[in-house]
């Protein structure tokens, strides 16, 4: 059923000029080649915050894998140690990197007075789980690991990431609970992408726009290498497989309500609270996936402060 009458009217322009993703073995080069001429538009715009500091590095990656590259940014002029923020891009697991966001990095350590990491992961179908999810791990072990170095508290670092990036952050929470070798301090899951199985009565006004259900399925199934909704498929891979979310940090929940993710962002976030986990939930009406790249609507202005305020209220010393 059409739902564009229920889109927030500040967003309709950026729909007409954004036309869903179409993602298929055929196009995903081509579609890879436009993310790439959209960070060098979004870059060339982009003026550095001078109190920000910028550094690339090649962290230890998982056993027998590559080094996996992060960006770090540092706040100049606030004393260690800082909490630190791991960020973890989206893109439906085939898409991205880290370097687009950099603006959004910038402002995110200017703002918490937080050093940013965000992880430039192998993306699928190339590199299928556990890859992508063992290379944020291994990211975080490297954060915890050099805290000192870095000038962060380790007992204040936080995970987070949007839609394929909040899966991600979000697997990563149950990998790094169940192995026992780093403490998370708080998840920011933006419009998670963290079910693979379709629903039995799928929502009628969700998933027109932006990220369709034919590209969530094209995305799954690279990431899994096989098919979604199938048996044995790994919490890792997709948190709402997760039998158990006891133990898990307090956790920030955004989404649209016509985002595809809307019913599983919610279904997870009535899960956490029911295993005592913290849990802000955020639904904005009107708002498609992606939303808050519409930077200067009231929609995407609403979310980056509340967002905002639950990572500075989480990683305050």
């Amino acid at each position: 059923m059409a739902s564009r009458h229920l889109v927030d009217e500040e967003l309709l322009g950026f729909l007409d000029m954004r036309p869903p993703i179409q993602l298929s073995s055929e196009t995903l080069e081509a579609t890879r080649k436009g993310f790439l001429d959209m960070r060098a538009q979004i870059l060339a715009g982009f003026t550095p915050l001078p109190e920000i500091e910028k550094a690339e590095r090649y962290v230890p990656g998982p056993k027998g894998a590559p080094e996996v590259r992060v960006l770090v940014f540092t706040p100049k002029t606030v004393a260690a140690p800082r909490p630190a923020y791991l960020h973890i891009h989206g893109g439906g697991y085939v898409l991205g990197d880290p370097d687009m966001g950099e603006p959004n990095h910038m402002q995110k350590a200017q703002d918490l007075g937080a050093v940013v990491v965000s992880v430039d992961y192998r993306l699928a179908p190339e590199t299928p789980f556990p890859g992508p999810v063992e290379d944020c791990y291994a990211a975080l072990k490297w954060l915890h690991a050099n805290a000192k170095e870095l000038g962060v508290d380790p007992a204040r670092i936080a995970i987070g990431g949007e839609s394929a990036g909040g899966g991600l952050a979000a697997g990563l929470a149950l990998l790094a609970r169940d192995r026992g070798e780093v403490a998370i301090a708080h998840q920011q899951l933006i419009y998670p992408m963290i079910d693979d199985r379709p629903l039995a009565d799928p929502h009628p006004y969700t998933g027109e726009f932006i990220w369709t259900h034919d590209s969530n399925r094209f995305g799954w199934t690279s990431l899994l290498g096989q098919p979604p909704g199938g048996e044995g498929v790994s919490p890792y891979a997709a948190a709402a497989r997760a039998e158990k979310l006891e133990g898990l940090p307090p956790t920030f929940i955004s989404t649209g309500a016509l985002d595809l993710f809307l019913e599983e962002n919610l279904d997870y976030a009535r899960r956490l609270t029911r295993a005592g986990v913290p849990v802000e939930l955020h639904v904005y009406p009107g708002a498609v996936h992606g939303f808050d790249m519409v930077a200067e609507s009231r929609l995407a202005r609403q979310h980056g402060r509340d967002q905002r305020e639950a990572l500075k209220n989480a990683l305050r010393g």
